[in-house]
């Protein structure tokens, strides 16, 4: 696959993967401001399609107040429907989507009737035991709502909240059962990905370790 210098894009067409807790969602909003370029969420679009009314979110509506799962076909007509606002002319990030190889073989053949194929889909990788202390190590300050970490945040920025007489707020899906069991799904479902996109030349890794800025530059060489 031909790499391209950022400066040289003239349109970024990606997929962002990587286990939960990989720094998907924080580098898509990087890219988003430094390229204008949308980041397209899944969940985001679902509760935009729904307010919206649009055709495929009266459908999603339905169907979740059934309390059912949203369908494949539902998600990519509220996705076909995203793509075609203006801000996503010269791009998107899709985060959060494909999480299958059925949603993935789907996508691809959405985007090539669109005449907009994926240009990368971008492995964002993390060993294990990092991602487990960056899940369950979240904490929201109950006085300032920041988001810290018991692994990461320092020692002085956990003091501010505690001495002020706020405490560390653990989200109750941050237990370190679940997030075994979010990294399990994720490796059956949505592993199988990288192999697709390998056979189609359009896969990248880049480590996802370290700090945000330090992973940015990464990403951007990669692309």
């Amino acid at each position: 696959m031909t790499r391209m210098n950022p400066e040289e894009m003239t349109s970024m067409r990606i997929v962002l993967l990587g286990a939960p807790g990989s720094g998907k969602g924080t580098q898509a909003k990087k890219l988003m401001v430094d390229k204008n370029i949308p980041q397209v969420s899944t969940g985001d679009m679902l509760r935009e399609a729904v307010a919206n009314g649009t055709r495929f979110g009266l459908k999603a509506k339905a169907v979740m107040d059934a309390g059912n799962l949203v369908p494949d076909d539902v998600v990519l007509g509220i996705i076909s429907e995203r793509l075609e606002q203006s801000d996503a002319a010269s791009g998107f990030i899709l985060d959060g989507f494909p999480r299958t190889m059925q949603q993935a073989t789907d996508l691809e053949e959405l985007l090539d009737d669109r005449g907009t194929p994926l240009d990368t889909a971008v492995l964002m990788d993390v060993d294990f035991d990092i991602l487990m202390k960056r899940l369950t190590g979240r904490r929201t300050c109950s006085l300032t709502g920041k988001l810290l970490n018991v692994y990461y945040s320092s020692q002085d920025e956990l003091d501010e909240c505690t001495n002020a007489g706020g405490v560390l707020i653990q989200r109750e899906d941050d237990t370190e059962a679940t997030i075994g069991n979010r990294l399990k799904v994720y490796r059956e479902n949505t592993e199988p990905l990288i192999e697709f996109y390998k056979s189609c030349d359009k896969f990248v890794t880049i480590d996802a370790e370290g700090a945000i800025d330090d992973v940015y530059a990464r990403l951007l060489t990669a692309l």
